[in-house]
C-alpha cells in the first residue's frame, strides 16, 4: 500500500464514530469476561479476576478504536488478541510471584540442564533432588509453588507489546505469522521429547484445556502432583526454547 493509501486508512479508522466503537465494546464484552476466566484459572491465587476483566475492557476498547476490516481478520479474532495482551502486560507490571520461587526456578532451570546435557537424557526427581541437595519431598514442594508462574508461555511470546508492535508495523505479514510456525513447529519437536507423563499433562491442560484439578482425576493422582509435572514439563521446554526467551 502506499503511503497516501496508508494514509486514506488511518484518517478512516480515527474519524470512527462514537456509537460504532460503543457497539463493538458492549456486543464483545463477554469476550473479555471468557478470556479472563480462562487466563485466571493458570494463574496464583493473587491475580484477581476482576483486574484481568479490568485491563481486559481497556484492551477492547482499543481494539474497536483500531480495526480495520481491511486487514482481513475478523473484529473477534483481532480483539482476542488485544484483550489477551493487555491482560498479560497488567500481570507483567504486579510483582505477584515471591522471590524465593524465582530464585527456585533458576536453580532447577539449571540443574534439569546440567544433568540432561551431561547425560543426554531427561533427568529423573530424584537425580534432580541430588543435584539441588535437598529431599525428593522438598523439590516436590518447590515444583509445586511453581503453579503459576510464567515460567513458559506460549501467549506470552506472541501478546506481548513487542510482537503487537511488531504485528502492527507489519500489518500481521507473512514474516510475523512465519516466524509463530516455526516457534510452534520446534515447541512441538520440544513436547514429543519430553517424559511421557510430562507430555500427557500438557497436551491435556493446553490442546484439551482441562484444569489441573480434572487431569489428576483423569491420572489418578492428586491436583498439586499435576501441578508439580507441569511446572517441570515447562522449565524442561523452557531450557529447550531458550533461543525464543
Amino acid at each position: 500500500m502506499s503511503q497516501s493509501g496508508k494514509k486514506k486508512s488511518s484518517e478512516i479508522i480515527a474519524q470512527k464514530p462514537a456509537a460504532v466503537i460503543e457497539k463493538l465494546v458492549v456486543s464483545h464484552s463477554s469476550l473479555v469476561k471468557r478470556i479472563a476466566n480462562h487466563l485466571g484459572s493458570r494463574m496464583p491465587e493473587s491475580v484477581q479476576t476482576d483486574d484481568l476483566i479490568q485491563s481486559g475492557m481497556i484492551g477492547l476498547l482499543e481494539a474497536a478504536k483500531k480495526y480495520d476490516s481491511s486487514k482481513g481478520a475478523s473484529f473477534e479474532t483481532f480483539a482476542g488478541i488485544r484483550i489477551r495482551g493487555a491482560m498479560l502486560d497488567e500481570i507483567r507490571k504486579g510483582d505477584w510471584g515471591p522471590r524465593s520461587v524465582y530464585r527456585n526456578s533458576r536453580k532447577i532451570s539449571e540443574a534439569l540442564q546440567n544433568i540432561e546435557s551431561k547425560l543426554g537424557r531427561n533427568a529423573k526427581d530424584t537425580e534432580v533432588a541430588s543435584e539441588l541437595g535437598v529431599s525428593v519431598k522438598e523439590y516436590n514442594e518447590m515444583m509445586n509453588d511453581l503453579k503459576g508462574c510464567r515460567l513458559f508461555s506460549y501467549e506470552e511470546l506472541f501478546d506481548s507489546e513487542e510482537s503487537r508492535m511488531q504485528a502492527k508495523s507489519e500489518g500481521y505479514g507473512p514474516s510475523f505469522f512465519a516466524q509463530k510456525e516455526k516457534f510452534k513447529e520446534e515447541l512441538r519437536q520440544a513436547i514429543n521429547k519430553l517424559p511421557e507423563r510430562e507430555k500427557q499433562v500438557l497436551m491435556l491442560y493446553y490442546d484439551e484445556e482441562i484444569n489441573l484439578k480434572e487431569i489428576g482425576k483423569i491420572l489418578g493422582v492428586s491436583e498439586s502432583r499435576i501441578s508439580q509435572i507441569h511446572s517441570q514439563a515447562a522449565l524442561r521446554l523452557r531450557n529447550k526454547l531458550t533461543s525464543w526467551f
